[in-house]
């Protein structure tokens, strides 16, 4: 397992944790105190599990996995997915902070870091798709035995 790869599993449970801490005190203020939680904390809680914690588990553990780029891949190259990881750890953190902040503000501004963040993690998950495309492929072990059927 490569560092790049270990950073996006790791950075994945630290943003599970981070959702499980906000989920279990947005629970108990409902459950307690009867005080329902605003759209943008639930939003904030959302993006943290499932853009935090599902997409970097997925990109990081499908990195992993997926067969080595052939050689003459040209879109393929480990920069590129490490920019993607800052990208959207990036956009992640600033939509999980905007749509907690404008839960307990009504701030105009704050609809930008959220705007911003979300445009990043969409840049940042297009940037993955189009870097990894080939390398969904047999892999070049299959390839080279004639197993590397699309089926």
């Amino acid at each position: 397992m490569t560092p790049l790869v270990r950073r996006f599993i790791k950075t994945a449970i630290g943003f599970l944790m981070l959702g499980l801490l906000l989920g279990v005190y947005l629970l108990m203020r409902r459950e307690l105190f009867n005080d329902w939680p605003p759209q943008y904390a639930i939003s904030a809680h959302t993006h943290a599990v499932f853009v935090g914690f599902v997409m970097f588990m997925i990109l990081g553990v499908a990195l992993w996995i997926f067969p080595k780029p052939l050689v003459e891949d040209r879109r393929y190259r480990p920069q590129l997915i490490e920019a993607v990881y800052w990208l959207l750890l990036a956009g992640t953190l600033a939509r999980f902070a905007g749509e907690l902040a404008r839960a307990f503000s009504s701030e105009a501004w704050l609809a930008w870091p959220v705007l911003i963040g979300g445009f990043a993690q969409a840049a940042a998950l297009a940037l993955y798709v189009w870097t990894m495309w080939y390398r969904i492929r047999a892999s070049a072990r299959q390839l080279r035995e004639g197993r590397g059927g699309e089926g």
